[in-house]
């Protein structure tokens, strides 16, 4: 594994960590019922993605 793809595997790991403080926040206040879901599926694509590049 690269520089360049530890850096994107670091960079996606703080987004997981963001986007679970959002699905938190979307569980607690459920002003949008689609909410949760869009953040669950991003969530599943960073992990796809961070699976993809250590693949790689």
């Amino acid at each position: 594994m690269d520089k360049r793809a530890k850096k994107r595997i670091q960079g996606l790991r703080t987004k997981i960590a963001t986007l679970r403080k959002r699905l938190f926040g979307a569980r607690e206040q459920a002003d949008d019922p689609g909410e949760e879901q869009r953040v669950l599926d991003e969530i599943a694509k960073c992990e796809a993605d961070i699976e993809e590049l250590k693949k790689a």
